[in-house]
């Protein structure tokens, strides 16, 4: 039975393009080299070679290696991470050969089924694969049945297990989390509306895996949990309570190229966003850097 959130494949909706590169607000602050986008998608522009899964709950536009590469030198990224898109579902194709072609700058996150093979999963690790994605808000995506069985596939490997999850969720799934052998890194600061504020269930368990599990968190998608298109000054205190938390284990992500949103979203000022959440140039270069080499496993610089 198709997931509640995806649509027959007559009735997916088309999404908006990402803006001219030409378009994007220049940087507000001094981008230190080595910066990392930790959060983008890629898309090929051959729907034959590269089909779309019929479950998936929207079409994005084609978003290639020579745009999306473009897109990180217009905002100033020396380095990138690609993470799967749900639209292909399990089939990585693209985004590994995306990889390939840029082993020093580009690492990955992929989606993968519990029954993918060992090898398959080291020739992932040699493309530059270091975590998988479980996907509970899209169709496309793995979802949390198979969260312990991947988690233990890919301990050996060093990876991570990332979630596009609402953090509203995370209370009731605490004790089995805790539990994972691996850590886990949530999208878009949880992908909660922020209005539900600072001291709600779900943010505090966020907190939680943060301080005392070692989790991460990606600084990202701050036009999914606002209400206040386009400036985001809502999520400003969301943002610096979960650097306050772990300035070590924060990343930063563009969210390009903002698939299933309206109106279109600014990525130059999405990235000019963490002048406000750290306005310390010391504390920007641990979420733009350090920790993301740390993270995705980049050389050092």
């Amino acid at each position: 039975m198709p997931s509640p959130s995806a649509h027959p494949e007559q009735e997916v909706p088309f999404c908006l393009p990402p803006l001219p590169l030409s378009q994007q607000e220049p940087a507000r602050f001094d981008i230190p080299p080595g910066a990392c986008d930790t959060h983008a998608h890629v898309v090929a522009d051959d729907a034959i070679a590269y089909p779309m899964v019929p479950e998936r709950t929207y079409t994005p536009h084609p978003a290639t290696e020579s745009s999306y590469l473009a897109m990180l030198d217009t905002n100033g990224m020396s380095r990138g991470v690609l993470v799967q898109i749900s639209v292909y579902g399990t089939d990585n194709r693209y985004m590994l050969e995306v990889l390939r072609r840029n082993p020093d700058r580009l690492r990955g996150i992929g989606v993968v089924a519990p029954t993918i093979t060992d090898r398959e999963l080291q020739d992932m690790h040699e493309a530059g694969v270091r975590g998988l994605r479980i996907n509970v808000l899209f169709g496309g995506g793995i979802g949390f049945d198979a969260m312990e069985t991947l988690a233990h596939r890919i301990k050996d490997l060093g990876w991570h297990m990332q979630f596009l999850m609402d953090a509203r969720q995370l209370p009731e799934l605490l004790p089995r989390m805790r539990k994972l052998p691996v850590p886990g890194v949530v999208d878009h600061m949880g992908h909660m509306p922020v209005a539900e504020g600072l001291q709600s269930p779900g943010f505090q368990a966020l907190l939680h895996m943060v301080q005392d599990h070692g989790w991460w968190v990606k600084l990202s998608g701050s036009y999914r949990i606002s209400n206040q298109f386009d400036h985001y000054t809502d999520v400003i205190p969301w943002a610096q309570a979960l650097i306050a938390a772990a300035p070590d284990r924060m990343v930063w992500g563009s969210d390009w190229l903002h698939v299933h949103t309206s109106p279109m979203v600014n990525t130059g000022k999405l990235r000019n966003q963490l002048a406000d959440w750290a306005p310390d140039a010391q504390t920007r270069h641990r979420i733009l850097v350090t920790n993301p080499q740390a993270l995705y496993g980049f050389p050092s610089l």
